[in-house]
């Protein structure tokens, strides 16, 4: 994790330790790993999507733009990241959840969370987010995190992966993701 700050939210303090503020290279993250572009068609499916670095609305950001279909048993389209850059486990434990600076068409997206306890491409603990056409943040804490056919128990201190996908209808997607934090509210 890289540096962390501190800020108020409602008259909370709130502090924050940084996945990727977009300063690196891309698709690399500041923390050192590569984001990384999957769709269904690696299943069958058909859906489409592009993943590029872009100016929205005046900031840096990674976008995700492209097409959701349902054909072929398809249905998704996912920009990931390993939270670790050696593909390992991080202990996120310490944090109350998620933090992530979102720009959109207006459509839901999905943050889909891995731990190293997942065997199966489709296994995850899911949450849903509004990508509208404003940038705003989104804090997501850990408690709200669904599991998706899985029956293990969800232990944040054994994260592998974070993506943010467009997932389970046919519509077209377009998301940029212009920052992503751990965050931790005070108890």
């Amino acid at each position: 994790m890289r540096g962390s700050d501190a800020r108020r939210s409602g008259g909370l303090v709130v502090t924050s330790a940084l996945i990727d503020d977009l300063s690196r290279e891309p698709p690399m993250a500041a923390i050192g790993s590569t984001w990384r572009l999957f769709t269904d068609q690696v299943m069958g499916g058909v859906s489409k999507a592009t993943m590029v670095r872009d100016l929205v609305a005046g900031r840096p950001a990674i976008r995700m733009r492209g097409s959701v279909s349902l054909e072929n048993n398809g249905g998704f389209v996912q920009i990931a990241l390993d939270l670790s850059p050696d593909g390992g486990v991080v202990d996120a434990s310490a944090w109350s959840g998620i933090e992530l600076d979102v720009f959109g068409n207006g459509e839901s997206y999905g943050i889909h969370l891995r731990t190293d306890a997942l065997a199966r491409p489709w296994q995850s603990y899911r949450q849903v987010f509004f990508a509208d056409a404003q940038w705003r943040t989104v804090r997501v804490p850990f408690e709200r995190f669904v599991p998706h056919r899985t029956d293990a128990g969800f232990d944040t201190d054994r994260l592998r992966r974070i993506g943010l996908v467009a997932i389970g209808r046919a519509f077209s997607c377009d998301v940029a993701l212009g920052g992503l934090r751990y965050f931790r509210l005070p108890r």
